[in-house]
């Protein structure tokens, strides 16, 4: 069967998510594409003698559902390729292991993901000798001062998911390639839409699939891009972890990318709405949202990213105590510490003291007027 679409060219973000590997001709036309849940390739008795490795051979190794999702994000990323593991920490903890070994240093930025400080912290400090130190990463020479001779990584979070703090990637990429440091960032925010580390010399870009890019609620998955030969140490630690992603989750996030577009830029509008109201409110002390102009952090936001989404935080004028029940009232938030699906979310992160008056909310596809009346309300029965 011949497919009329399979030659399609792919000039832009939108082409890639929507149609990138639409050559389903070989199974039936299909416009969706199928799932592989053979955990097997068997390989023809005629090459049996071949040196050429075969694409795919064994589920852990490989698997045409992921390989499809890969080849999105890879094209996407500007990446030489993609490889996609069964969690966001899966991704990270295989990106950083790629970078490291036993007495080596890294240095992370202080207000990164807490499980991924945790695994730096613990498995790595703890257990297998490798030291940390930690910087805010606001300023680059943060990461020059903070390198020792056996530095042979950067771990990075732009922005980071509680203060939206930004490092300059261009600035820290530099130095980094300076002295032979690798780089890694968590690029969940900002999705490779709005962002694209590898071209401003990051070497590895992680995601947590379960956000933005599976955008639903329903998947655990990450996702690491980069250039050769760095990703192939990456799939080394894949496959001798085990980590591959499995391809009902794959096929499920190729779905999640077919719509991303769209779905961030109405994330993005409600959540400019929001972000703008909020610091109007008498109630509020100030919000953390690149997006906004009076943002610390805004022009290096729009020197390397190209939109924003919607997680942001605020800081509340009232007692800590005060700041639970804020939460407490709300109706249209729910509470939990993830984001990036369809439902709004709301948490009381970790910060930089005054622990419960520091907000952090997702701002989902409902009703943005719905949602601000909610806010509204809650703010409105501080006393402060």
């Amino acid at each position: 069967m011949a497919n009329e679409n399979a030659d399609r060219p792919f000039g832009n973000d939108h082409d890639i998510l929507t149609h990138l590997g639409d050559d389903y001709a070989m199974y039936l036309d299909a416009v969706v594409p199928p799932i592989f849940m053979n955990s097997l390739h068997v390989t023809p008795k005629s090459e049996i003698d071949s040196d050429v490795p075969r694409k795919f051979t064994y589920g852990r190794c490989s698997n045409p559902t992921a390989d499809l999702f890969e080849r999105k994000v890879a094209a996407l990323e500007k990446a030489d390729r993609a490889l996609s593991f069964g969690s966001g920490m899966a991704a990270i903890s295989s990106a950083i292991l790629a970078c490291v070994k036993h007495g080596d240093h890294i240095v992370c930025v202080e207000m990164a993901y807490g499980p991924a400080r945790k695994f730096i912290n613990e498995e790595l400090g703890e257990r297998f000798g490798i030291s940390v130190s930690y910087v805010r990463g606001d300023d680059p020479a943060q990461f020059e001062e903070a390198a020792k001779p056996n530095t042979t990584l950067f771990y990075l979070e732009s922005p980071t998911s509680a203060l939206f703090q930004m490092q300059d990637l261009r600035a820290v990429a530099a130095i980094a390639k300076s002295r032979g440091i690798k780089t890694v960032i968590d690029n969940t925010w900002a999705t490779p839409l709005y962002q694209k580390p590898l071209t401003m010399g990051i070497d590895l870009s992680a995601h947590t699939v379960s956000k933005y890019m599976g955008g639903h609620s329903d998947i655990i998955a990450g996702v690491v891009a980069g250039n050769e030969p760095l990703m192939a140490r990456v799939q080394q630690v894949r496959e001798l972890y085990g980590g591959i992603l499995g391809p009902m989750e794959a096929w499920l996030a190729t779905r999640g990318l077919r719509t991303l577009a769209v779905r961030l830029a109405a994330h993005w509008k409600s959540a400019d709405i929001i972000a703008r109201r909020l610091a109007a409110h008498p109630k509020v002390a100030y919000v953390r949202y690149p997006g906004l102009e009076n943002d610390p952090q805004h022009e290096l936001a729009k020197s390397q990213m190209s939109g924003f989404t919607s997680p942001l935080s605020f800081h509340l004028k009232c007692d800590n105590s005060e700041g639970r029940e804020f939460v407490r009232r709300l109706t249209w938030f729910n509470v939990g510490p993830s984001w990036g699906g369809f439902e709004s979310m709301v948490n009381l992160p970790w910060g930089e003291g005054d622990r419960d008056k520091l907000v952090r909310i997702h701002v989902g596809l409902e009703d943005v007027e719905t949602l601000w009346g909610d806010l509204e309300r809650s703010l409105e029965k501080i006393v402060n």
